[in-house]
């Protein structure tokens, strides 16, 4: 297996935008979920449209709509301009595609846990003079933890692989915004880089093999700790 500086470079890139994607979303994840689990929203139904959208959405679609909201004429990039923060065709919009792509996943998975949380506890805390954030995070939040963990897994792994959202607002640029996927997309296209895109998709292979096993083990090990 032969990787080139520019190969090491998008592996490394690919890992900072799934990382930092997780990382951004997860607060996000777990205050929807807890919306939708313990809250009584007028809006709910809409509220859940609007979290699994990006789930039946085309990536490219997605990617498209933050280039609009995003780009140079978008309220929101037009913003972002005026503080000097440059977002298209950075590696910041990579993190931000990955992000919405993924971001159904996590709270999905986040949601489940809490769904399994005893509700007579949460009632219980309640009645003895705790708070509705002293209930939060003394019981939900450690309770939920296997969920967490499991939509931090999957969505890290989904943001490993975005391909879509990610050409249109963050382009194609190497050493600057090419990850994984868009580096095989490269090497595919050419007729001389089958051994470098088989290369790649390796790498691919071994990381997401890697982020799998650590959920399995975290989450034996978090079952374990629950258990007793």
């Amino acid at each position: 297996m032969q990787l080139t500086p520019e190969d090491i470079t998008a592996i490394v890139l690919s890992l900072k935008v799934a990382l930092s994607a997780t990382v951004l979303s997860l607060p996000f994840g777990f205050a929807v979920a807890w919306l939708l689990v313990f809250k009584t929203l007028r809006g709910k139904v809409v509220l859940e449209v609007l979290v699994n959208l990006p789930l039946t959405l085309p990536p490219v679609v997605i990617g498209y709509f933050l280039l609009l909201l995003l780009g140079n004429k978008g309220w929101a990039g037009k913003l972002l301009r005026e503080t000097g923060f440059e977002v298209i065709f950075t590696w910041k919009a990579a993190v931000i595609a990955s992000a919405v792509v993924g971001f159904p996943l996590l709270v999905r998975s986040i949601r489940l846990g809490m769904e399994s949380i005893d509700r007579q506890l949460v009632e219980a805390s309640r009645s003895l003079g705790a708070s509705w954030y002293d209930s939060l995070f003394t019981i939900i939040l450690p309770l939920s933890l296997r969920g967490i963990f499991a939509g931090a897994s999957l969505m890290f792994a989904r943001s490993l692989g975005e391909f879509g959202a990610t050409i249109i607002v963050a382009g194609n640029i190497p050493g600057r915004t090419q990850t994984i996927p868009l580096a095989i997309y490269d090497y595919a296209s050419s007729p001389s880089g089958s051994a470098m895109a088989l290369s790649l998709c390796l790498v691919s292979v071994i990381i997401s093999v890697a982020v799998l096993l650590l959920h399995e083990m975290l989450g034996k090990q978090l079952q374990r700790s629950t258990d007793q």
